[in-house]
This record gives C-alpha cells, sequence and structure tokens, in this order.
C-alpha cells in the first residue's frame, strides 16, 4: 500500500468513527422506542427481613411494538436473575448489558410480530438493603429489613419496560412476617396467614393487591402501619400510619379529599377518587404518589405544615398517574404541572397570598441550578435529584405561571382542563401540551382584536434554552403640561429574550401600570403619567409574572443549595454556598445562622459562635425574625459543650426573653435551662416522643426533624 493509499485509509475509518459516534450520540439523546411493553403483571414476592432482601417470582405479558425477538427490561442491578423461561416453559438465554446492568435483554427463540403477546416468567432475589446501585443514584427507593420495608416502583423491584412511561395491570403478592402490615397501589384482600418455612422464621402473611386499571401499579409500605379508614367531602380515605401518629388520620383525610375536590372541579374527574394516605419511614424519599396512593415521610408527617406537599401528591394522579409522559424527557407535563398545581390549590384555598408565597419558592428554587439543563432535556437529569427539581419541579412551574400570564386565568384553566380530557389514560409529549395551548389561545382570538400572544416562540425560549433573565431599569423623568413623562431603557443579559412585561410606576396619586415589549438586551420605553413618579418608584414585573433573578432571590437560592448539602452531611461545601450567598447579600441573617448550624455540627464552635454573633448583629428579613432566638439557643449549647454554664444560662434567658416559640423554641429552653445540652442530644427542634411512639416508630429516625423551607429553624442535621 502507498503512502496516499494508507492516508486514505486512515482518513476513511477516521470518518467512518466519527459517524458512528454520532450515531451513538444521536441514540443516547433519543432513546429507541422499546420493542416490547409489559401490558399485564402476577408477582409474588417473599421479603426476608432477616437477610434484607426479597425472593420474587414474576410472570409478564409482553405486547410486541415491532418485529423483535428481544425483550429488554429494567431491573434493580443488585437482583440476580436465576432463570427466565417462555411461555412453553423452556428456559431462555439473557443478559445485562455490560454498560448499564439495570438493563437485562433476554433472547427470544424467534421474532415476534408487532402486536402479538409472549409472556415471560422471571425467578430472582437478592438484597435490598441500601442505596447501593440504586437505579436512583444515591437514593434508597427500595429496603428489607427487620422492622420497616419499602418497595418504591423507582426501584425497579420487578421487571419494568419503559419507565416511567408505560403503564399495565398486575397482581402483587406479598408474603410478609405476620408482625408487619403492607399498604399500596391496588386493592387489597385481606391478609391470609402462611405457613412458616422454618420454626425460626415465625408465622407469615400473604397480602394480595390486584391493580385492574393500566396504570404505573406497585409501590408498597410494609412495617408497623395502622389502618384507619375515613372519610371527608364524600370520599374515602385510606389512612396508613403507626398507631402513635394515627391520631391525625382524620386531618390528614379532610385535607386530601379538599384538595381533591379542588382539582377535581378544575381539571375533570378522577376515575376512582378513593385515595390511600401512607406513612414512609426516614431514609428514603420524603414524598412519592402512586396510584391512588400518597406517601408521606415520619419526618414530615404532619397534615397542617405538610399541606403543599400534599396537594402536589394529590395533583400527581392527574399529572403522573392519569397523564404519563411519553418519556423521560417529557416529564415537565407531569412533575412541573404537578408542582405548579401547589400554587392552583393554594390560591384557591387558602388565598391569594398563599399563591405568592408558593410562586416565590419556585422561582428561588428555579435558580439553585437554572444551568444544568434546559426544561424539555430534562432526560439529561437525575430524578429527585436537586438538579431536577430545580429544572423540572420548581422552573418548570415557573412556565406554567408565565403561561398563564400570557393567556389569561380562563384561557390557561380550560387548556388545563381540556389536556387532562384529550390525555388521561394515555402518554403525552411536551409538543402535545405545547399545540394544544398554541391552537387554544388562536382560537380565542377576536377578529379585529388585539393579536394573541407567541406562544411559539415563549415555548422554543423557556423549554429550550437555560438562562434567566435579571432586569436594571435606566430612565430620566421629565415634566409635561400634563403631567410626566418617563423616558428609559430595560437591560438584561438574554440576548434571545422577547416577552411583554409590566411596568409600574407609583406616582404621588394612583399608581399607573403598562405593558412594554423587552426584546433583546435593551428595549426603550416611554411613559406618561399624571402625577409625580415617586424616587426608586418605577418597578418591572410588580406582581412577578415572569421568571427572573435578582439580588435577593440569588442569595436565598445559594441558602437553599447550603442547605441540601448540609443535610446530607456535606457541610464544608454547605459553608462555600452561604458565603457566595453573603457575598450577593452581606449581613444575610438567615446565611450567618445556617453557616453557624453548619459549623456546630462539624464541632468547630469557635466558628459556629462568631456566625451566630453575625446573625444576631443583623436585622433579619421579616420571615427570618426567628433566627434570632434560635442563634441564642444554638450558642446557649455551645456555652453548655465548653463547661461555661453561666454563659449558656445567659443566652437561654435571652431565647426566652424575644418571646418567639417558633419551632417550639421556648420549651426548648426551658428544657435547656432545667438541663444542660450534652454532645448527642436529641435534636432540640423535634418534637419530644413518648414511649409509644419509640415502639411503633422503631427504625424511623424519630429524633431528626422536618426538612427546612427558609421559614422554620429546621436544624441540619444529614439524612439517616
Amino acid at each position: 500500500m502507498t503512502h496516499c493509499q494508507r492516508r486514505w485509509a486512515h482518513l476513511a475509518a477516521a470518518v467512518l468513527f466519527l459517524c458512528i459516534a454520532r450515531g451513538l450520540t444521536a441514540n443516547a439523546q433519543t432513546p429507541r422506542a422499546p420493542s416490547f411493553l409489559a401490558d399485564k403483571y402476577e408477582v409474588s414476592v417473599y421479603l426476608d427481613t432477616v437477610a434484607q432482601g426479597i425472593n420474587a417470582i414474576a410472570k409478564v405479558e409482553f405486547r410486541a411494538q415491532e418485529v423483535s425477538s428481544n425483550v429488554v427490561v429494567e431491573l434493580h442491578e443488585n437482583l440476580e436473575v436465576k432463570e427466565v423461561k417462555g411461555p412453553d416453559g423452556k428456559t431462555l438465554s439473557f443478559q445485562r448489558q455490560a454498560d448499564n446492568p439495570l438493563y437485562l435483554m433476554v433472547n427470544l427463540p424467534t421474532p415476534v410480530a408487532a402486536g402479538q403477546a409472549v409472556t415471560l416468567t422471571f425467578t430472582y432475589g437478592g438484597l435490598l438493603a441500601n442505596e447501593e446501585n440504586s437505579p436512583v443514584p444515591n437514593t434508597r427507593v427500595a429496603s428489607v429489613n427487620k422492622d420497616w420495608s419499602y418497595l418504591l416502583l423507582p426501584a425497579r423491584w420487578f421487571p419494568l419496560t419503559n419507565y416511567p412511561s408505560n403503564r399495565y395491570t398486575a397482581t402483587f403478592k406479598l408474603n410478609v412476617p405476620e408482625n408487619v402490615a403492607v399498604a399500596g397501589t391496588g386493592k387489597a384482600e385481606a391478609p391470609q396467614p402462611m405457613a412458616a418455612r422454618s420454626p425460626a422464621e415465625g408465622n407469615r402473611l400473604m397480602y394480595v393487591f390486584h391493580c385492574d386499571r393500566a396504570e404505573p401499579n406497585g409501590s408498597f409500605v410494609i412495617g408497623a402501619l395502622q389502618l384507619n379508614p375515613k372519610q371527608a367531602e364524600g370520599i374515602n380515605v385510606a389512612v396508613y400510619a403507626p398507631p402513635a401518629q394515627s391520631g391525625k388520620a382524620q386531618e390528614f383525610a379532610n385535607a386530601v379529599a379538599h384538595q381533591e375536590t379542588i382539582f377535581s372541579d378544575m381539571f375533570g374527574e378522577l376515575p376512582d377518587p378513593d385515595i390511600s394516605v401512607i406513612q414512609l419511614p426516614d431514609g428514603t424519599l420524603r414524598d412519592f404518589a402512586g396510584p391512588g396512593v400518597v406517601m408521606l415521610s415520619h419526618r414530615v408527617w404532619d397534615p397542617r405544615t405538610s399541606d403543599r406537599t400534599l396537594a402536589r401528591l394529590v395533583a400527581e394522579q392527574w399529572w403522573g398517574n392519569q397523564i404519563l409522559p411519553a418519556s423521560s424527557g417529557d416529564v415537565w407535563i407531569s412533575d412541573g404541572l404537578a408542582r405548579y398545581s401547589e400554587e392552583l390549590y393554594a390560591e384557591q384555598a387558602i388565598g391569594k397570598e398563599a399563591g405568592l408565597r408558593a410562586i416565590d419558592e419556585f422561582a428561588v428554587g428555579a435558580l439553585m441550578f437554572d444551568e444544568s439543563a434546559p426544561v424539555a432535556q430534562s432526560a439529561r437529569l437525575v430524578p429527585y435529584s436537586g438538579e431536577y427539581r430545580s429544572v423540572v419541579m420548581n422552573k418548570g412551574a415557573m412556565l406554567f405561571h408565565m403561561l398563564r400570564a400570557q393567556m389569561g386565568d380562563a384561557a390557561f384553566k380550560a387548556t388545563l382542563r381540556q389536556f387532562y380530557a384529550k390525555y388521561r389514560g394515555k402518554t403525552a409529549t411536551i409538543a402535545d401540551f405545547e399545540n394544544l395551548a398554541i391552537s387554544a389561545e388562536s382560537a380565542n382570538a377576536k377578529p379585529g382584536g388585539d393579536p394573541p400572544p407567541n406562544l411559539q416562540g415563549f415555548f422554543a425560549q423557556w423549554l429550550n434554552s437555560t438562562g434567566i433573565p435579571e432586569f436594571t431599569l435606566e430612565y430620566v423623568v421629565y415634566r409635561t403640561r400634563k403631567g410626566f413623562r418617563i423616558i428609559g431603557k430595560v437591560k438584561q443579559p438574554i440576548d434571545t429574550f422577547s416577552m411583554p412585561v409590566q411596568l409600574r410606576i407609583d406616582t404621588e396619586g394612583n399608581p399607573e401600570t403598562k405593558m412594554i415589549d423587552v426584546t433583546g438586551t435593551e428595549s426603550d420605553f416611554l411613559v406618561e403619567t399624571f402625577g409625580r413618579p415617586k424616587p426608586g418608584g418605577i418597578h418591572i414585573d410588580p406582581n412577578n409574572t415572569v421568571l427572573k433573578s435578582t439580588p435577593t432571590l440569588r442569595a436565598r437560592a445559594a441558602i437553599a443549595r447550603g442547605e441540601e448539602l448540609a443535610e446530607i452531611g456535606k457541610y464544608y461545601d454547605a459553608v462555600q454556598q452561604y458565603q457566595r450567598a453573603l457575598s450577593i447579600q452581606p449581613n444575610r441573617s438567615l446565611a450567618n445562622f445556617r453557616m453557624g448550624e453548619a459549623f456546630f455540627y462539624q464541632k468547630n464552635y469557635q466558628a459556629s459562635a462568631n456566625a451566630f454573633r453575625e446573625a444576631l448583629a443583623t436585622v433579619p428579613e421579616p420571615s427570618e425574625k426567628w433566627t434570632e432566638v434560635w442563634s441564642h439557643i444554638y450558642l446557649g449549647k455551645i456555652f453548655d459543650l465548653l463547661g461555661q454554664r453561666e454563659r449558656a444560662l445567659n443566652e437561654y434567658n435571652k431565647a426566652r426573653q424575644t418571646n418567639d416559640n417558633t419551632g417550639g423554641a421556648q420549651d426548648t429552653v426551658e428544657a435547656l435551662i432545667k438541663k444542660p445540652y450534652t454532645e448527642g442530644s436529641l435534636n432540640a427542634a423535634a418534637t419530644p416522643t413518648t414511649s409509644a411512639d419509640s415502639n411503633s416508630n422503631k427504625g424511623q429516625s424519630n429524633d431528626l426533624p422536618p426538612p427546612s423551607t427558609g421559614d422554620k429553624p429546621t436544624l441540619k442535621r444529614p439524612n439517616p
């Protein structure tokens, strides 16, 4: 071969490699549709609470979506498949994918025609003791132990296809120790006693759940649960909780029934209004929803403080169960809309101010990890991660809020109702919702009236790009014969930005408003007013209908990122985020307070005391006034740990003098005055437990408080 021929051969090989690489990249970005989808399951599972694992047999009916002889399922990596049998009982070959062991491929002897069914039986088992190899990284979504167990659908504890988009009917049989109960998706039969496999393991019970509607079924909690059947607003609500926490069962029933009634009026009726509320043990997701089921962890088991969380979980019965995202890249229409439903509920049930507080929280959350991915590329994000919550849930909720402002309240809610009516019981894409909204807005346009908003541009701008505008104003006020003229510019950094934005001018008379089109990085405006504008009285987007960045919001977002890091024990990284917040907004009390907490749990007591002193030296935001009483409490605890009891009592007395009982502060103070704080004491903000609580909640880490929302003195200790 000549030198020239060798060069051309190398070039051809390089071109071929690039083509293959591009093809692989394209396939990675757009997953190939599955060849088979599961239609029907019969799953029998034996919970071995001593070995902390399961043994299971799953008989699955698959339907071919195209001609194929390869059935691919998703199954937890810790679960070893012992054999797979075909419909004739013969053993089939199978293997896990080397690059992603979550996926298991079964090789059929002959191809199956599109539309035809094939039934396979999987025998498998393995340990589910912690988050090792969890399909949701760093999150325990399936666990088996002596006191509490749970098998949530994201764990892929039985063979799934096309998660999270597939729906199926199923029968689940769970063989468990007789001292626990099981609650989850489907209609349950009365448990039947089963013989023990050996005298040492004790007696067993068999729970059978029938899931007759094709839905994402298969999530269960196993533990010391007591059934509390309740009824509210004509809806049957089954509340499952340990006996010590069952006293609030009627309050839970009232809350979820009221939320379901509001959403039914707003979106349309569910096929079955009955619902179960189940307590999850700590150490897993704080909350979860499945068909006809909402789950709330022990840490946040309170119908009043978790009211908005419950509203989101109830809304997932519409957005996430009745309508499923067509792919992991379409979860904006489920998780984003369920999150925004919190605001719709708060506004209607409590009032406009409650709705605005929800919007404020969404905006802060959206700023936490905005650059991680565009909303429409959510498949790049790990579900349940901080990035996922920021982009899909919080920014996603803000997109629905902005769309509502663009369309108008009546048209927006009519579109949601139409979307549910068209796609319930089906899957939907982001494009399906876009097209429906655009069509609805075009149909509502009146001849000779104002043109409809450019929703196509709105969706392209906000769904497919990262970036959040930060507005600044430059203007000059001139006196005229009829009043005043304001000539100015709106500036923001995103070149592709284009939206109508409201200006409000506070004058010595009535305030005046005007919509201006903000396009590109600079937009001129001119406003005539009758009254003299007040100094600093010109505000852009005063009603927060546009997702935007401000120094205050960016500081709060940094604090929120720090809180998430502190909660998993990454105190050093958390302190960096709190310092970032202080660089944006110096002397922010909450940032100093959270930094003091982080140093406290690192046992860096001098740095902790300095941070709490800084928090006390500044005037807090009205919603953060509680940092004063808790800073004094922490300082007292530090002095107790250092053996300086007199100084500790001085701080406790200062805390008492605030008369602030946020988070039970005054009860904590009285307890610490009577008995010095020692290392390893229960969290002072946690509600004291009785002996009955301790027995029924064994294994639930009941000394850990609920997560912080920025307005509660929740101590940031790591998850169990």
